[in-house]
């Protein structure tokens, strides 16, 4: 008997100092949080008063860490880039260590980069994840004379608790434009006519945003595909950039003489 309580009492023993104080939707973030919030300073310091800029778009590089590496490689090797945006859906779970190793590897660029939410974000504790470590869903910098919003559109993710698209962020927008600034590009996740997207308001959205000044185009994620859309045959472009698993970015430059868009393979 008194064996038996031994082999007891030394098993609870082990049990209690192997146990791992880990959770696959734990939320406490180890590395740099406030990401974007600290990257837009950066962009806005070296662009302002600049007529012409550069940027690269990548999406959806969930779950593709190698691919993601490359595309930072191939990035880097340019050397002409100003900054770098990712469409959403770093993660594919929400899970913790899903955002941290793709901050990580997107960690290693030589320019400053954002991140707008996607679908895959707002899974299990993503939401609360993604605010820490990148920061608030809508927000808007302007890079040389361009105002770039970048705004939540993952509307079935938040089951109508809050307004997605976020009308009165967009308002504010327009209301407020800043004076540096006198055209503008809007950046999302999921675009209209998507399942992603509350489509009961996309008229509204898009009285929304063609209130911005000098709107120049729209830049999507989501669909997995390159394509060049007109959704509401406005004359508003909106350019869907590829999974990375697609091995793809997209490059912007945008100037006096407009803009031009290119898919780069690499």
């Amino acid at each position: 008997m008194r064996i038996v309580n031994c082999v007891a009492v030394c098993t609870s023993a082990l049990l209690a100092a192997c146990q791992v104080d880990y959770h696959p939707y734990d939320t406490r973030i180890h590395g740099a949080v406030g990401i974007n919030a600290r990257n837009i300073a950066r962009i806005e310091a070296a662009t302002a008063g600049r007529r012409e800029i550069r940027f690269a778009v990548i999406s959806d590089t969930q779950r593709w860490y190698d691919e993601t590496s490359d595309a930072v490689a191939a990035l880097n090797g340019r050397g002409d880039l100003d900054f770098v945006l990712h469409a959403g859906d770093m993660a594919d779970f929400g899970m913790k260590s899903e955002f941290e190793r793709m901050r990580d590897i997107l960690g290693r660029l030589d320019v400053p980069y954002a991140v707008v939410i996607g679908n895959h974000d707002c899974l299990a504790t993503g939401e609360d994840i993604f605010e820490d470590m990148f920061g608030d869903f809508d927000f808007a910098f302007t890079a040389g004379n361009v105002r770039f919003v970048c705004i939540n559109t993952n509307a079935l993710e938040f089951d109508r608790d809050k307004p997605v698209p976020d009308f009165g962020f967009l308002e504010k927008q327009f209301l407020e434009f800043p004076p540096e600034a006198d055209k503008s590009v809007v950046v999302m996740h999921a675009r209209p006519f998507t399942e992603q997207f509350d489509n009961n308001v996309a008229r509204v959205f898009e009285y929304a945003v063609s209130n911005l000044p000098q709107l120049q185009f729209c830049v999507n994620g989501h669909s997995h595909t390159y394509d060049v859309a007109e959704p509401f045959d406005d004359g508003v472009l909106y350019y869907g950039c590829e999974n990375i698993a697609k091995r793809s970015y997209l490059l912007f430059t945008l100037n006096d003489d407009g803009y031009e868009c290119e898919r780069v393979g690499f």
